[in-house]
């Protein structure tokens, strides 16, 4: 491919965000649930890796939630298929936010593992994909979700299951 070839092939992407800080020093104010409500909401921020792979929109509830994105070119890997430390942020941020919505305020989480499987190759042709999230079991201590990925015809892609380690906040 000469010089003018790859010129004319390269794409390019934009995107912009909020200051992280500002969200992060609400985290405990509220429950976990109300602080979800309050980013769907635009009341908020949403986290930036949200923009990063262009995710389009999430639906919380106690104990579930649907995040949103179109597959795009931009996240594919070498193969031409969308890269799977893609997937696993869908399936890892639909798992852990299953998890906070959970929470009351003063509680937060962190990620213990994520067990991932992949199965059919995500692309551009898979249009929006909907990654469901869902509490399998939770304790005073841990939980456990479940996420699930599903194409825009709602064919299954890849699932992961998530322990996350539930802890009191510091008191600010």
């Amino acid at each position: 491919m000469t010089e003018t070839q790859q010129a004319q092939a390269a794409r390019s992407r934009t995107f912009t965000w909020t200051d992280p800080a500002e969200t992060a020093a609400r985290v405990g104010s509220s429950s976990g649930l109300e602080m979800l409500q309050a980013m769907r909401d635009g009341l908020i921020p949403a986290p930036p890796i949200l923009q990063l792979v262009g995710a389009t929109g999430f639906e919380p509830e106690e104990g579930k939630v649907t995040v949103y994105m179109p597959a795009a070119e931009f996240h594919y890997n070498p193969l031409g298929s969308v890269h799977g430390g893609v997937i696993a942020t869908l399936l890892d941020t639909a798992a852990g936010c299953t998890v906070h919505s959970t929470l009351p305020a003063g509680v937060g989480y962190t990620s213990l593992d994520l067990m991932t499987r992949f199965i059919k190759p995500v692309t551009v042709d898979s249009g929006v994909l909907r990654c469901e999230g869902a509490i399998i079991s939770r304790g005073r201590r841990t939980a456990v979700a479940e996420s699930h990925l599903y194409d825009e015809r709602g064919k299954l892609l890849a699932h992961a299951t998530s322990t996350c380690l539930i802890f009191d906040l510091p008191q600010a």
